[in-house]
């Protein structure tokens, strides 16, 4: 095979990459934006003439043989280098720009990232930006992020991570609810109501709460009371549209409840004990670490931090 034929080759290495992390030619056509066809097409062409099979096909996923995997380690660091460069020539005209894919949780990035992102995009206009909303924790590196919101009490050593703003956790009901069900005056009283509960891994749902403090020598106090109602669920939109309708007391994250507090939806229950443990009390932007972040990230960080910035108070 003569070096002409070789040159031509690369576009197809380069995607027998995507595909070894992508795991599926459905996945790897949709991150390198074309079809599965033409996906299937290149990695045909490129065992064609490789003269031996890259790529062992079943009905849900793809492994590579051993050729092909050889293929992608020897040839990894060279693209990662190539993209490297590419990344800071781009960026050295000074205008954020190109595609910047996140990752964030579907309650947080439906009612805080979403609504704030027109803002963004009208700022850098030559930024394109692709949100993921999943619960799930995806791996960045491997599905090809830049980068991830996280609510989070430790982002991993292995990340860079910038802290956005503090969150807390807040019960609301609504007062259709408390004028039928009372207003629990101590936190013992909670086990008496419909407490609408984050669904985790436990035989009998519990939560936390800690004393306001008023004064700095007042002493820490915790109670933690067994709970039990109606609705368990892994999505706090859930549970606050529960509450919502007056189904029960709900614990959500601030910024989940904010919006409906604010208009007088919901009430705060128990002000002077603060609820802690359910969720993190921090949210990050995390990102795989790398020598060069582009220009788009940093700018995408910097505009969410000063969005945050106050929180989520109501």
């Amino acid at each position: 095979m003569n070096d002409q034929k070789i040159s031509e080759l690369w576009h197809h290495l380069h995607w027998l990459s995507v595909l070894a992390q992508q795991g599926s030619y459905t996945a790897a056509a949709a991150r390198l934006g074309v079809s599965k066809a033409a996906m299937s097409q290149r990695i045909a062409e490129l065992e064609r003439a490789a003269r031996v099979p890259l790529v062992q096909r079943t009905t849900r996923s793809v492994r590579l043989t051993e050729a092909g995997q050889r293929l992608v380690d020897d040839t990894r660091a060279s693209f990662e280098q190539i993209e490297h460069s590419f990344a800071q020539v781009r960026d050295l005209a000074g205008v954020p720009s190109g595609l910047l894919r996140v990752t964030a949780p579907v309650a947080f990035a439906r009612q805080q990232l979403a609504p704030r992102l027109a803002d963004f995009l009208r700022e850098y206009p030559e930024v394109r930006i692709e949100l993921d909303m999943a619960d799930r924790l995806s791996s960045l590196a491997t599905e090809g992020f830049d980068l991830a919101i996280r609510h989070t009490a430790r982002p991993p050593d292995t990340h860079v991570a910038w802290t956005l703003c503090s969150t807390h956790s807040v019960l609301v009901a609504n007062k259709a609810y408390l004028r039928r069900a009372g207003t629990p005056q101590t936190p013992a009283d909670l086990q008496a109501h419909n407490c609408l509960h984050y669904l985790r891994a436990q035989d009998t749902p519990t939560w936390t709460l800690a004393r306001v403090k008023t004064k700095a020598k007042d002493k820490d106090e915790r109670i933690t009371v067994p709970v039990t109602g109606q609705l368990a669920a892994n999505n706090s939109e859930a549970l606050r549209e529960a509450a919502l309708t007056g189904l029960g007391i709900a614990l959500l994250p601030d910024f989940s409840a904010q919006a409906a507090l604010q208009q007088g939806k919901l009430v705060q229950v128990l002000p002077d004990w603060q609820p802690v443990g359910a969720f993190a009390e921090q949210l990050y932007a995390i990102r795989p670490y790398s020598p060069h972040v582009p220009r788009a990230v940093t700018a995408f960080v910097d505009y969410l931090r000063k969005a945050l910035a106050g929180g989520f108070a109501a």
